[in-house]
């Protein structure tokens, strides 16, 4: 393992600008959820009657030192929520633990892992000094309590608890974008490998206010970066568009990205989900490979696989994916890649050699995407490969 190294991002935007002022004034709070949207308003009626619920604490006043190197927030009440995340300033030099009440009673603890997804640092959009954990879906939870452990306590941490709500659409199972049928060669053009079927972001319901700015589009698409959410694995099929409004209210609000991060997302079901807007058949510039985002697709597994198995129906819908996306760029699922690093704390700025489809470990120094999910890479560069050479023969 190499050392961490810090890498620079771009300057706040100043919408994030206004959010970290805003910040600088406030006072230790209880750990209640409040509905709150963009910074300085508040949710439409229809939201807070039972849309998104997001409580954002700082802790700095609630954590009590219990012995030296341990803190703990004790057991505290809150307003229903059904996931739960940590945000810092800086670098991170302890673990993170929480644990949760659900219809009476205390989960184990849950050790929350940063993530090292994030945007380039050539693009303005989040900033290093406001880092998060991978938020962990608890169900339905009205009690939380906060344990750190370390040399130090982080800067600024912040409690987000986050209520998605339902909506009727939650249990709609019919993609919106079906699976392309295999194309004829016509004038001379060669056959793509076909459109898997997908889910738009209106299947899960994303509310496009919670943008910011326009979609960046990349030059050119050289990779597919797998990533896991390390969320949990105990959901159902109807829970998956709330999951999926939980990471977009996250990645936008609390850690300030212009968008959900991922460009697309596969459930443990085997079902594919667009994530980042600007189209699924255009190359869209996400925030989930810190330094190589500008060349590549992202796309995360829903759960945690570091010690679970991966069912086979994501693996093939991985493969599908990947299909579609590397043929359409001539790229090769079983190939290399000379790629540009923008820097990251694995592969500092300059040239590097990866692999076409690779694993988030491989770009940055995490466990992501899961030990299980990883050794599955292998069959999913193999498949993904004669799935575009089957495209071709038709």
């Amino acid at each position: 393992m190499q050392p961490r190294t810090r890498v620079p991002r771009a300057p706040l935007g100043r919408r994030l600008l206004l959010r970290a002022t805003a910040g600088l004034g406030a006072v230790a709070a209880p750990l209640t959820a409040t509905v709150t949207g963009r910074p300085g308003t508040t949710l439409p009626a229809s939201y807070a009657a039972g849309g998104w619920r997001l409580g954002e604490t700082a802790l700095a006043g609630s954590l009590r030192r219990e012995r030296p190197g341990r803190w703990s927030t004790g057991r505290r009440r809150t307003e229903p929520f059904r996931m739960v995340a940590l945000t810092w300033r800086g670098d991170l030099d302890a673990t993170l633990r929480v644990r949760t009440r659900t219809r009476g009673d205390w989960s184990p603890w849950h050790v929350l892992r940063p993530m090292e997804d994030g945007p380039d640092p050539d693009v303005p959009e989040g900033t290093l000094d406001r880092r998060g954990v991978h938020p962990l879906w608890v169900g339905r939870s009205e009690g939380v309590e906060v344990l750190v452990t370390g040399e130090r306590r982080p800067d600024a941490l912040r409690l987000v608890l986050i209520d998605p709500g339902r909506l009727d659409s939650d249990d709609s199972d019919t993609p919106s974008l079906p699976q392309q049928r295999p194309g004829s060669s016509r004038g001379g053009k060669r056959r793509r490998a076909p459109r898997p079927a997908l889910r738009s972001r209106r299947d899960w319901g994303a509310d496009e206010s919670l943008r910011d700015g326009k979609p960046v589009m990349c030059r050119t698409i050289q990779q597919v970066h797998v990533h896991h959410t390390a969320s949990g694995n105990d959901y159902s099929r109807s829970e998956v568009p709330g999951l999926i409004r939980g990471f977009y209210r996250y990645h936008t609000q609390s850690l300030g990205w212009s968008d959900l991060g991922y460009n697309f997302l596969v459930d443990r079901f085997g079902r594919t989900w667009v994530g980042r807007a600007g189209g699924p058949g255009r190359p869209v510039r996400g925030a989930h490979t810190l330094g190589f985002n500008h060349t590549s697709v992202g796309v995360a597994v829903i759960g945690n696989f570091e010690g679970r198995r991966v069912p086979d129906r994501v693996v093939t819908a991985l493969v599908r994916l990947a299909a579609w996306k590397l043929d359409a760029y001539g790229r090769r699922p079983r190939g290399k890649a000379r790629v540009y690093s923008k820097g990251s704390d694995l592969h500092p700025t300059g040239w590097v050699r990866l692999k076409v489809i690779d694993g988030h470990r491989d770009t940055n120094q995490t466990a992501c995407p899961g030990q299980e999910l990883q050794e599955r890479l292998p069959e999913i560069r193999r498949r993904a490969h004669f799935h575009v050479k089957r495209a071709r023969r038709r």
